[in-house]
């Protein structure tokens, strides 16, 4: 076996990985959030995020200045996403594989709340406004 296409094909694939981590900062965009999944109950803010093979939405769109709660929805979830870790407010939670887990995060200012699971390959943000 020729080990020259083998060791070619091997630097190709280092270098379009090198090219996506430096021009991905591997965080959520603000311009897909999404508001559909924030609701607010009896002045409790409301935002659910499904964790299976990721979090969905990716980014929410919630309003600063009111009592948040996230609440996150398995579903037959065996991977890291069963698994919250919201380093700001040193908050690491291991989710059921499958039912609900709420997050009381207190009421929160004007900017963005990043997390992740538990190995960093999934992230999720809320952008409050």
């Amino acid at each position: 076996m020729n080990k020259i296409p083998v060791a070619i094909s091997i630097v190709v694939v280092a270098i379009l990985i090198g090219w996506a981590l430096a021009f991905s900062d591997g965080k959520p965009t603000r311009d897909t959030a999404s508001r559909d999944n924030v609701t607010v109950v009896a002045g409790v803010q409301y935002v659910d995020i499904s964790a299976r093979g990721g979090f969905q939405p990716r980014v929410s769109a919630a309003k600063a200045g009111l009592p948040t709660v996230l609440r996150f929805n398995t579903a037959n979830t065996f991977d890291c996403s069963a698994s919250v870790i919201i380093p700001s407010l040193r908050i690491s939670k291991n989710l059921p594989y499958t039912g609900q887990t709420e997050i009381n995060i207190g009421t929160s200012t004007v900017g963005t709340l990043a997390g992740t699971c538990a190995m960093g390959m999934y992230p999720f943000a809320v952008e409050f406004e």
